[in-house]
């Protein structure tokens, strides 16, 4: 798909069974500019941003959210052109004993809790960023501090990040992602007047609406999913995994699993089953059938 003149894509390198092809990093402006997720720290795809830029200064970098895959690249960026940061802050970093390798979809620590964006976007912030203006739209779920990017010179454009991606669905992992919080994001863009979502990972997405809609559609199958393997006895995140997610890739199961937490405290939110959401690193996580 073609994109408008002033924006420029491209995809790090770091593609992998969480990211695609790769993150797509995205320069917006015409004289002066603004770079949305920077990717992974790699000098290349620096280069690529800075080459794209083709002497025109950077003056913005801003994150969808700080998941490292987007956000790594940020200091590099900011040393090389001045730009200033902006995006969600985010709350202090937890305990260590509330966030474990084991809430990872990869097993790995995948938040840059160092990132402080020296612009903190609100909801609803209209901004200017390079010589383009922008509303932040603050879509929680996949994230906490998860954004979404309008464009307000191009009013059917949305920089949908990992909310709604290219490829793939987003994982919703607990106690990093909240799944009612991610329906109800959806549920926020299914109104707002955008079409074209160019998002965190994957190609162009020309009915973004029509996507989110069957994302929606595509939740309340798993939890439907979840439920009749409740009711068929499995009452262990893994024995509902199994069933759920049957002859999933072993690299993919620690992600299928916290998906599967991620519904589970959903349905206790709506007091459909009894789930102790602490224990959700327990090697057996016992739910009740519905009453």
């Amino acid at each position: 798909m073609t994109l408008p003149p002033n924006i420029v894509r491209l995809t790090a390198p770091n593609a992998g069974p969480f990211t695609g092809n790769g993150t797509n990093t995205y320069v917006v402006g015409d004289r002066a500019l603004a770079v949305i997720d920077p990717g992974p720290d790699d000098p290349a795809h620096m280069l690529a941003i800075l080459a794209a830029a083709s002497g025109r200064p950077i003056t913005h970098i801003l994150a969808t959210h700080a998941h490292r895959d987007h956000v790594d690249g940020v200091s590099a960026l900011q040393n090389a052109t001045g730009a200033l940061t902006a995006g969600f802050a985010r709350a202090a970093r937890p305990p260590e004993s509330a966030s474990t390798a084991a809430d990872s979809p990869s097993g790995g620590d995948f938040i840059d809790w160092g990132f402080k964006p020296e612009i903190a976007l609100a909801d609803g912030a209209v901004f200017h960023a390079g010589d383009v203006q922008f509303e932040a739209v603050h879509t929680p779920g996949h994230a906490p501090d998860h954004h979404c990017f309008a464009l307000t010179a191009h009013p059917h454009i949305l920089f949908s990040g990992d909310h709604v991606m290219g490829w793939s669905t987003s994982v919703i992992a607990p106690p990093e992602g909240n799944m009612g919080d991610y329906l109800r994001s959806l549920e926020r863009l299914l109104v707002r007047p955008q079409t074209l979502y160019l998002p965190g990972h994957g190609a162009a997405i020309p009915a973004g609406a029509r996507t989110a809609r069957a994302y929606l559609l595509h939740r309340r199958m798993r939890e439907r999913s979840v439920l009749d393997a409740i009711a068929a006895g499995a009452l262990t995140v893994p024995a509902i995994a199994d069933i759920v997610y049957a002859g999933i890739a072993p690299n993919l199961l620690n992600a299928a699993r916290l998906s599967i937490a991620a519904h589970l405290e959903l349905l206790a939110q709506k007091r459909l089953i009894s789930y102790d959401a602490s224990l959700r690193r327990a090697e057996r996580i016992v739910v009740e059938r519905p009453a």
